[in-house]
């Protein structure tokens, strides 16, 4: 270990040099109790798992001027949003970018300055409390009502079905 300078050293002693642990002769293997061996698990409330996903929450001051929340709380609009989002990028094996939390917003129509009445009374439904930690199986039924297939569309795609018809884009 190194020492100041003002330290005094014996000069004549041996100095101590780094020498690798000793080899193993075996292999390794995954034997321990939480390691995962067959893949990531899948099935009711688990999720998509997908790189970074956090990176969506750092993304959301991107759209501080442009939601359109009406009466619910913008905590729950971007919870339940960002929820999504991460869905999106986890389907392509990638951490989040700006276009997944586009096309989440647009999907419930959080950039649109005058959604669908019907729209928004599902908004109502849906979105109130999701921020909130607790609320874990109501931001999953939101991510369970956009397919697969839809989210695997580019936004464009995505913002064009909404203005069709905002129910394409929802399993409902």
């Amino acid at each position: 270990m190194a020492a100041p300078d003002f330290v005094p050293t014996d000069p004549t002693a041996t100095v101590r040099v780094y020498s690798s642990p000793p080899r193993r002769p075996e292999s390794w293997t995954q034997d321990r109790a939480g390691e995962i061996t067959d893949g990531q698990p899948s099935g009711v409330r688990l999720g998509s798992q997908g790189p970074d996903q956090g990176y969506a929450l750092k993304l959301l001051h991107l759209f501080d001027d442009k939601l359109e929340c009406g009466g619910l709380h913008r905590h729950d609009v971007e919870a339940g949003c960002a929820a999504v989002a991460m869905k999106r990028s986890a389907l392509f094996g990638r951490g989040p970018v700006v276009h997944d939390l586009t096309a989440a917003f647009t999907i419930f129509g959080f950039l649109d300055a005058v959604p669908d009445a019907e729209l928004v009374a599902l908004r109502e439904e849906l979105f109130p409390e999701v921020g909130h930690t607790v609320h874990y199986a109501e931001r999953r039924r939101i991510v369970d009502l956009v397919a697969d297939d839809v989210l695997r569309q580019t936004h464009g795609a995505i913002e064009a079905a909404y203005g069709r018809d905002w129910r394409a884009n929802l399993s409902l």
